[in-house]
């Protein structure tokens, strides 16, 4: 009985496991897609409206109604408090997600993958017609109802942290360029804007980030303002010493060119120190699956045939 069990519980993952790398590629190639789509034609892709009457195609429809439920289902279990809906509000923002209703979706998917796990495991149970003990069925289904509650949690801080490493491995880019429109004579703003539509190919994190920083610029926030906007949201400390630099030449009245060379050469520099720490760690991160895979198979292949050798001279005797 436990055996079945077990053997039901690792079917159930490999389909989940399975759907999303499926998922994942799918993602991966549409995206891969849309960027030599982009750098054919030389413009961007017309950006997705659910609302908008011009694409009336069942699968955006399917899409549009799909949006709907989830949202219906995130009022249901919404924080009551705004400051725990503030909680959720700013690392969606930090991963681009920044509409009104980007909260709501978020929870109305914790809500239905916490009823489509067990759903899925339950429907295996009954197809697959294992006798399972009630108290064994309760404990699976309350366990994958928190996994999948949890999972976008664990996927949210996932994503935050690809968007921080891209953030980190552009930003010295980002900043040569920024040096290079300062000195050939654009203003800061001017330079900031340049950079971010520069930078869509290439890394799309900060040129969102810095587009968002123009946007912002715009609308009637100061400078200084606006840049510590950015760094609340990049959480980064490369980013937080570019803008305390940009504020304090601002506020002094410094050469900015002058001060963005000389933090660009540091940026540079640090970029290859982090480099030359990743290159020391993977001796040691290496370590591990040689001693509990590769050894292991090693031993196997060149002591198997001698054991096998010995084992038939000892009972030949």
């Amino acid at each position: 009985m436990n055996t079945l069990i077990l053997i039901s519980v690792m079917i159930f993952g490999a389909t989940i496991l399975f759907l999303t790398g499926l998922y994942l590629y799918i993602r991966y190639v549409r995206e891969h897609a849309q960027l030599l789509d982009k750098i054919e034609k030389g413009s961007s892709i017309p950006s997705m409206d659910l609302d908008s009457g011009s694409d009336v195609s069942p699968a955006r429809q399917l899409r549009a109604l799909f949006v709907r439920i989830t949202g219906r289902l995130g009022e249901l279990v919404k924080p009551k408090k705004e400051d725990e809906v503030a909680n959720f509000q700013k690392p969606l923002a930090r991963i681009g997600y920044r509409g009104a209703h980007a909260t709501l979706f978020f929870f109305g998917i914790k809500v239905l993958l916490a009823v489509l796990l067990p759903a899925l495991f339950l429907m295996a149970k009954l197809l697959a017609g294992i006798a399972v003990n009630p108290l064994a069925v309760m404990i699976i289904t309350l366990a994958l109802a928190l996994v999948g509650f949890y999972l976008p949690n664990l996927w949210l801080r996932l994503k935050i942290g690809a968007r921080k490493e891209k953030i980190m491995e552009g930003f010295p880019d980002a900043l040569d360029l920024m040096v290079i429109c300062v000195e050939a004579g654009m203003g800061l703003d001017q330079a900031i804007n340049r950079v971010g539509e520069e930078m869509k190919l290439s890394c799309p994190p900060i040129s969102d980030e810095f587009r968002t920083l123009n946007m912002e610029m715009r609308m009637g926030k100061s400078r200084r303002e606006a840049l510590r906007n950015m760094a609340n949201r990049t959480e980064l400390d490369d980013v937080t010493s570019l803008v305390t630099l940009l504020i304090q030449t601002d506020q002094f009245g410094t050469s900015i060119g002058q001060a963005l060379r000389v933090h660009s050469d540091s940026m540079r520099v640090q970029r290859r120190q982090r480099a030359e720490e990743k290159a020391a760690k993977l001796p040691l991160k290496l370590l591990f699956p040689l001693i509990f895979f590769i050894f292991p198979s090693l031993f196997v292949v060149i002591m198997g045939p001698a054991m096998i050798q010995v084992f038939h001279a000892l009972s030949s005797r």
